[in-house]
Order: structure tokens, then sequence, then C-alpha cells
């Protein structure tokens, strides 16, 4: 499923990462690399805030779309 449809609070490995290679490599910039934990900790308009890496990210909905769990 995608990361877009987690639920917050709720925590899951990412699997794979889809879409272009540029698209692709920016999110494992980011920390979204195969099996590392990613939790979401909140969702405003449809964009999320994550806990990946120790860091916290923000994404918007058509990138979270692109990273599935």
């Amino acid at each position: 499923m995608p990361l877009s449809m987690m639920n917050i609070g709720e925590t899951k490995p990412v699997l794979r990462i889809s879409g272009r290679d540029k698209t692709r490599k920016f999110l494992e910039n980011l920390g979204f690399v195969e099996g590392t934990e990613v939790t979401v900790i909140s969702r405003i308009n449809g964009n999320l805030i994550v806990h990946i890496k120790e860091s916290r990210v923000a994404i918007d909905n058509s990138m979270a779309n692109r990273i599935i769990v």
C-alpha cells in the first residue's frame, strides 16, 4: 500500500519506491530506502510529516503515493 494511506502513528518498512529515476534518487536522499522503517507523525491537507532515519521529513501526497510500504 502507498505511504499516503497509512494512519497517524503507524510504522511500516519501505518495500519499494516507484517513479522515474530522478524521483527515486530524490526520495533515497531523504532516507526512503527499502527496508527502512517509516512512521507517519501527522497529516495536513493531504501532505505528510513522517519520521525516517532519525529525521522528520515533510512530503506531499504525490510523493507519498510513490513510496510503497
